[in-house]
């Protein structure tokens, strides 16, 4: 069977190989759709992306951007189209989208439906390719104005012209289009539509045409007519529109922008990508999905824009629907649309394979090759790849890949599905005639991508197939190995040796590999003789002229000019001038380094050192720009003109070129001229040091807004030189500084007065009067000043003075008393331990407020002093401000103190004189509230002055010796009258105990606005003594008598039990009841609580007697049966129940004195009788 009758679909028929957006005849769409294969990869693109916008029509989203990702070829523009057809599902022939592709999903019924679901609701499309329908004037709005356009297009206005859109929209909003139209057609006497593309030149018809149907002035119509911004439009303005077309729709409405080659629009431009950032979110957050945009862009998008990836990053993953088409399954692709066979021709070519599987398997024995290059796993590979081999496919895509980098015109060439298709459908065209046995050879895939290569790669091979043709020492056969070579002459995976060539020259399966060899051998050395190729080992590679493809390759190396410059810095901050700090004197000096516009390290903003090379242009390196530019902290070195940058220019990209190549895998001719290159690159990197030294050298400085002339010194001498005349410039005042403090210890010196001199011989006396001169005009502008505002000023330019120093100088006007120092708000006297970090310390200085010190009057010291000598009856008061203030806060902290330990004695007790005790709190409180200033505070003590001895007169009078030597007795009287409460009736009784009890409740008590007497205090204990007496002759009086009362409960129930043994546990648990009562009337000292046992006791004896009675009475007779009369009933007789009482439990003692404590008693007692009754028939009082 003859190879082209071996397929489904005729071999011969025109495929699109290159898929267009807009290819829109019905005929292209069918075959489209007919033939797209759902590779295994295409179906997980599907799912996701018909998973995503299926959820979109249950929860409104934002995030309805979709990036389609892929190589040249990898098929994102045929993906974008067929979504496309399906989300519109279009109906061509007679069938719609959605139902073609139902075959498509046979073995996935779950993805189909998502897909079938997605199409039920109404749905437009705008496909378009960017590249095609974007203006050629690309500005930050490019991507706005395109889209607009195609928006304005799909409703039927003219988008080319936004103007003329805007103005169709309004007139179709007023309902007025066919007017419009009609009147217009009446004036020009052309339709509307086949003249609006000439708008700008039919201004006599359009403005009274406007005039007639939109009623305007014809003022008004020549304004706008002739108003250039008409045709502008912002992302807000578009997207309401959009919202107000897709509102009118119905909810399952979809919108989608179907954009094809974004990537390669926007390409590196920072404003287009933003635009299209800013425009897709806008729509998201507007839309809520029922709008799409979806976009294809280059998988490898570094290489295509090379600078702002990571911008370009950044903004497309502002699309959460990402997916990326990789063509790994192209092999899939290419046996479903060529390769596909006729069900007679799979069993023939099955019963080949049959025939010659061991043949097969020594036929692609590939030496020293990557694993997956390989023949036939089995007779179904064979037959779905026939007539080609499965390594075809893997190494094809990567010699598209490689002929795209290595070939300028083969930077168009696709290296996925569309040209991987296009070549296997023309190679297997070219052995169409021939019969199962036959195989494409690989060198037949070089005349499908001879038109994209290199004119100087045809030539050689064209130049080949020349002599070839004359019989000049070639033979064909040469020529088609001299076209395989090429092919894999960028490929590692295969090495090009004598058996490798041998198996991919095999054009069929019976060939006979001994003699294949010897023929390909005699091709190699013809080849070799020639020079059309070389040799490394026992590999052979195709050949140019290598030195010049090598130097073309390195001289198109990419090297930026920012990476050029920064080289530069490196070689001067690294290796030519390596300081970092500059010594001049004991202080160091930061400065930023720079070279053009770039900073190496960290920017502090003091001085800058800057170097200009060639890469600056001349006009940024006037002597009046410089100088300018260089006055107030800059030395700018102007580099002389030396050849530095180009050597460096092209070590770099000899280096980066070496990078880039697997140089090991190369042939040894191709070794040695890299490995030169590589020496070369070396001596260009010393020379460029060289050069830039004399350079530095040569140079021009500029210091300070002056031209300096350095004439003597070498690089590093020259820079130093420059830094010094910088310094000495730049920092002014810094010789204010005659001594440098070297620790902490230097500054508490200071506070502490430990250093001292002679009156105006104090060391950085300059510098203190400096500093004390700018809080003085601070304070006069009231502005307030913290010590990081000093720090900052001081280490600044012209001062530069070390932290440490500038810390040293406040403290000398700290310990001068001409400063004043606060920490939140509170004054910090010069002995505080932590003032040294107050002044230094970066997390402190901000926090610490410093100003021009106000100064107590001598009039306010003295009486001051005088005032604090009597109150705190002490002589040594000091005198100096600051020995003052710490004396007043100190004194009165302690103070406060104590009267707060006093009145903390008042919590739990009513003690007298509290508010006497607050009052004195309050006192201190509000002197001690000015501590933040020195003055308000000594003004407060005196304004305070009377009310301070007031209180501490009264305080010492009768509250501050209570709680020295009465408080004990006090309480003590208090709780001893508490205790006796209950029994106060009873005490009445006796008229001295009552007295007694009546005059200690009298002393205690505080009553609040009264005034206390303190010396009563010393009355109360003879008074608890009368009453204790009286009190406990009553206790042994009623214990006595509740004694009385269980001896003869115990005897009445002993009596009950008479000595029968069957009530002996009752009689024990009544012993023992009774045995606890004893214990519990020694214990009790109230007489209330000793009558409180009277009735429990009394009904716990009756319970007892009960019980006992119940076990030892006999067992009731059985009754008689009495006759009784018809209709009554004989009621069984009941034994009454009687209870016996002591009177003494139910009428206690108590004295009565009004009516009313009768009525009370008598109710008391009637209450108690009844509730004795409750338990018994009757009770009966002893």
């Amino acid at each position: 069977m003859m190879i082209r009758d071996m397929f489904a679909d005729d071999i011969n028929r025109k495929i699109n190989g290159v898929i267009k957006v807009d290819q829109a005849a019905d005929d292209v769409i069918e075959q489209e759709l007919n033939e797209y294969v759902i590779t295994r990869e295409l179906k997980k693109h599907f799912i996701t992306f018909f998973n995503y916008y299926g959820d979109a029509f249950d929860q409104p989203t934002a995030d309805m951007g979709v990036w389609i990702s892929g190589f040249f070829g990898s098929g994102k523009s045929h993906f974008l189209k067929m979504l496309s057809y399906l989300l519109e599902n279009k109906e061509v022939k007679g069938i719609h989208s959605v139902e073609r592709f139902r075959k498509k999903f046979e073995d996935d019924p779950a993805t189909f439906m998502l897909i079938d679901r997605a199409t039920k609701g109404q749905t437009e499309t705008i496909l378009f390719n960017i590249d095609i329908e974007g203006f050629s004037n690309k500005d930050k709005t490019a991507v706005l104005r395109v889209f607009a356009k195609m928006f304005y297009n799909h409703l039927g206005f003219y988008g080319e012209n936004l103007k003329v859109a805007m103005m169709e929209r309004y007139i179709d909003q007023q309902g007025k289009t066919e007017e419009f139209r009609r009147v217009f057609e009446e004036k020009k006497g052309k339709p509307w539509l086949e003249m609006r593309r000439a708008f700008a030149f039919n201004g006599k018809f359009i403005i009274p045409t406007l005039m007639e149907v939109l009623d305007m002035s014809e003022d008004d119509a020549k304004t706008w007519f002739n108003d250039k911004t008409a045709t502008e439009i912002s992302i807000a303005q578009l997207v309401e529109d959009m919202k107000a077309y897709v509102d009118t729709k119905p909810a399952n409405f979809r919108l989608l922008f179907m954009i094809d080659e974004v990537g390669q629009y926007v390409g590196t431009d920072t404003d287009m990508l933003l635009n299209l950032q800013s425009l897709t979110e806008k729509i998201g957050s507007e839309c809520e999905g029922k709008i799409w945009v979806i976009c294809t862009g280059q998988e490898a998008i570094d290489e295509i824009i090379k600078v702002r990836a990571d911008e370009f990053s950044r903004i497309q993953a502002r699309f959460k629907t990402r997916l990326s088409l990789s063509s790994s399954s192209v092999d899939e692709v290419i046996q479903k649309r060529i390769l596909k066979k006729k069900p007679e021709a799979t069993t023939d070519l099955e019963a080949v394979y049959e025939q010659n599987d061991s043949v097969l398997r020594n036929l692609f024995s590939f030496s020293g090759s990557i694993l997956d290059i390989k023949g036939y796993s089995g007779p179904r590979e064979f037959t779905e790849n026939f007539p080609f081999v499965p390594y075809q496919f893997i190494i094809m895509q990567k010699v598209f890949a490689e002929i795209r980098k290595h070939g300028n015109s083969g930077k168009h060439l696709s290296g996925g599905e569309r040209s991987m298709l296009s070549g296997f459908q023309e190679a297997a065209q070219k052995i169409q005639e021939k019969d199962e046995y036959a195989l494409v050879p690989f060198f037949r895939f070089y005349d499908t991508v001879h038109t994209f290569l290199d004119g100087s790669i045809r030539r050689v091979i064209e130049r080949c197939q020349k002599a070839a043709d004359n019989g000049d020492g070639i033979e064909q056969q040469d020529v088609d190995v001299l076209k395989l070579l090429y092919l894999i002459r960028y490929i590692d995976d295969i090495p090009s040796n004598l058996d490798n060539i041998v198996i991919l020259m095999a054009d069929d399966i019976r060939v006979d590999k001994i003699i294949m060899r010897e023929a390909v051998r005699g091709c190699l050395d013809r080849l070799m003789s020639q020079n059309y190729i070389g040799r490394t080992g026992d590999t052979y590679n195709f050949l140019t002229d290598e030195e010049q493809d090598i130097q073309r390759e390195i001289r198109d190396t990419n090297v930026d000019t920012a990476s050029i410059v920064e080289r530069i810095a490196q070689m001067i901050y690294g290796d030519i001038f390596t300081t970092k700090k500059f010594r001049y004197g004991k202080y160091d000096f930061a400065f930023d380094q720079m070279v053009d516009g770039i900073t190496v390290g960290v920017a502090t903003g003091g001085m800058r050192l800057r170097f200009l090379t060639v890469a600056t242009d001349a006009i940024e390196k006037t002597d009046y720009r410089l100088m300018a530019e260089s006055k107030g902290n800059e030395a700018i070195v102007v580099l002389a003109d030396t050849p530095y940058y180009e050597s460096l220019e092209s070590a770099m990209k000899i280096r980066k070129y070496v990078k880039q190549r697997n140089v090991s895998q190369l042939p040894k001719t191709v070794q040695k001229i890299i490995s030169d290159q590589q020496d070369e690159a070396g001596k260009y990197e010393l020379s460029a040091m060289s050069e830039l030294q004399n350079a530095i050298e040569g140079a021009q400085f500029y210091v300070d807004g002056e031209h300096l002339e350095i004439r003597a010194g070498n690089a590093k001498s020259k820079i130093d030189q420059s830094l010094e005349y910088l310094v000495a410039h730049v920092y002014s005042k810094l010789d204010l500084i005659t001594d440098n403090a070297g620790s902490d210890v230097d500054i508490i010196a200071i506070l502490t007065g430990a250093v001292t001199a002679l009156p105006g011989m104090e060391p950085n006396r300059d510098a203190a009067s400096a500093m004390e001169e700018y809080l003085e005009m601070q304070d006069a502008k009231k502005l307030p000043t913290s010590m990081a505002d000093v720090q900052s000023k001081y280490s600044a330019i012209p001062y530069g003075w070390k932290e440490i120093d500038i810390a040293a100088v406040a403290a000398q006007l700290i310990y001068s008393q001409k400063v004043t120092i606060k920490y939140a708000g509170n004054t910090i006297q010069p002995d505080d331990p932590k003032l040294p970090d107050m002044l230094r310390k970066k997390s402190e200085i901000g926090k610490t407020s410093i100003s021009k010190r106000k100064n107590i009057s001598a009039t306010m010291m003295r009486d001051v002093k005088v005032m604090l000598r009597e109150y705190f009856d002490i002589m040594d008061v000091p005198d100096d401000e600051d020995g003052l203030i710490r004396f007043v806060m100190e004194k009165f902290t302690e103070q406060r103190d104590y009267y707060a330990s006093l009145d903390a004695c008042y919590d739990g007790h009513k003690y007298p004189d509290r508010a006497l005790v607050q009052e004195a709190i309050h006192l201190m409180d509000d002197v001690l509230s000015q501590k933040k200033d020195n003055i308000a505070l000594i003004e407060r003590v005196l304004k305070k002055e009377d009310a301070l001895f007031n209180n501490k007169e009264a305080m010492s009078n009768g509250i501050e010796n209570f709680f020295k030597t009465q408080v004990t007795v006090f309480d003590q009287a208090v709780q001893f009258e508490k205790s006796l409460h209950d029994d106060f009736d009873r005490i009445a009784e006796n008229e001295e105990a009552h007295k007694a009890l009546n005059t200690i409740r009298l002393i205690t008590m505080v009553q609040t606005g009264s005034k206390f007497n303190y010396n009563r205090i010393r009355e109360l204990n003879p008074l608890m003594d009368t009453v204790r007496t009286a009190h406990d002759k009553m206790l042994e009086e009623k214990r006595a008598e509740v004694l009385e009362t269980v001896r003869q409960c115990m005897e009445a129930t002993h009596t009950a039990a008479n000595g029968d043994s069957k009530a002996s546990h009752l009689i024990e648990k009544s012993d023992r009841y009774f045995s606890q009562c004893k214990e519990k009337i020694a214990e009790l000292k109230s007489l209330a609580l000793l009558d409180a046992m009277f009735l429990p006791m009394c009904q716990y004896k009756d319970d007892t007697i009960s019980n006992i009675e119940s076990v030892l009475a006999p067992p009731a007779p059985k009754p008689q049966v009495q006759p009784t009369q018809p209709g009554k009933e004989t009621a069984p007789a009941k034994k009454k129940v009687v209870r016996a009482y002591n009177r003494q439990v139910v009428f206690q003692a108590k004295t009565l004195q009004t009516d009313e404590d009768i009525d009370d008693y008598v109710e008391k007692i009637r209450s108690q009788l009844k509730q004795l009754l409750k338990n018994c028939d009757e009770i009966k009082l002893n």
